[in-house]
């Protein structure tokens, strides 16, 4: 079979083509929601379907009518995607994501049904002052769980890591199931802090690009003691008066963020964290290794600490988005491995 998996969200939209498990061909544009919102049409989006599907499909000398089924996660089921498929209430696992598939007929992108995964939403009621940090939710990361769960073959509860432009601190169960998830805007901050303000200076406008253990937690006790906003100023001060170099700056600069990561992960009500709990940490590897050092020095984590490498975590979207595929009866399970 050839299956399209889309993995559409706020900034980019990645397509791969599969058959028999493996991945043929794939194609990225740097098109996502963002665009609908700016424009105020799905115009953009819709354009970035077709050609990543005309791109993967040239590179594998396949016509469009060959394809045998498509699936697509992340904001492209939000209200500024193709179609709003409302999230499911946690807990959800598998089974559910399968079951709260819907198929959307697009055929101004392509001539078979879409099939659209949905995302995962804490379950509360009405949200005001009282609650509002016990809810969150997801788009897009529901489908990486499950692959991630699956290729590490993880029994238990555990906590998941997932850095990028936001961090999602995920809870899961024995069953595998989402039970809830806590997001930080920590990825932003830092790309905004060392690209649009004074510090950009400090840093050469640029990130961390080796690990210095000694400044990463600096920056994160500082954070800690002064808060975040006095710690990102002690970076132009490292850079005035100190002999500091600046990928040891940008190390300070960046514990100091991710050190709100922790805070979160200890704290928030929006996921079921114990000390003894198992953390699964993914990401690129700065920030995997970063995040995984500032758990271990902090004192309150003492669960297993499972650091994913770049195989295990590689292609996530497009894998869950076949396992789920697979559990809905859409595919054999002889197609997602």
């Amino acid at each position: 079979m050839n299956i399209l998996t889309i993995d559409a969200g706020t900034t980019n939209t990645r397509t791969l083509l599969w058959r028999a498990g493996a991945v043929v061909a794939q194609a990225q544009l740097e098109t996502g929601v963002r665009n609908t919102a700016i424009d105020g049409h799905n115009g953009a989006l819709k354009q970035a379907l077709r050609d990543t599907i005309a791109s993967v499909l040239a590179s594998a000398g396949i016509a469009p009518s060959e394809v045998n089924l498509a699936v697509a996660s992340g904001m492209i089921t939000s209200p500024m995607g193709v179609r709003e498929v409302p999230h499911l209430p946690a807990p959800a696992g598998l089974a559910q994501l399968a079951q709260g598939m819907q198929a959307v007929d697009l055929p101004d992108v392509l001539a078979q049904p879409l099939w659209l995964i949905p995302g995962v939403r804490n379950q509360h009621g009405a949200v005001g002052l009282h609650n509002v940090e016990a809810m969150d939710m997801m788009r897009g990361e529901e489908t990486e769980v499950v692959a991630l769960l699956e290729r590490l073959q993880l029994r238990g509860a555990a906590t998941l890591i997932m850095p990028g432009s936001h961090t999602k601190l995920i809870s899961v169960d024995e069953q595998r199931r989402i039970l809830g998830c806590s997001t930080t805007i920590a990825g932003e901050l830092l790309q905004a802090i060392t690209q649009h303000t004074l510090i950009k200076q400090s840093v050469d406008g640029g990130f961390a690009q080796t690990l210095v253990p000694k400044m990463l937690l600096a920056g994160a006790a500082a954070a800690q003691k002064t808060g975040l906003a006095r710690a990102c100023f002690s970076v132009r001060t490292l850079g005035q008066f100190s002999a500091i170099e600046c990928n040891e700056r940008a190390n300070f600069l960046m514990g100091a963020v991710l050190s709100g990561d922790l805070l979160a992960l200890r704290n928030s009500t929006a996921i079921q964290m114990r000390p003894d709990s198992p953390l699964v940490i993914t990401g690129k590897p700065m920030l995997r290794q970063a995040l995984g050092l500032l758990i271990e020095e902090h004192g309150f984590f003492y669960g297993k600490r499972i650091i994913v490498d770049d195989q295990q975590q590689d292609c996530l979207a497009g894998h869950g988005a076949l396992l789920i595929a697979a559990a809905r009866g859409l595919i054999s399970p002889q197609e997602t491995v």
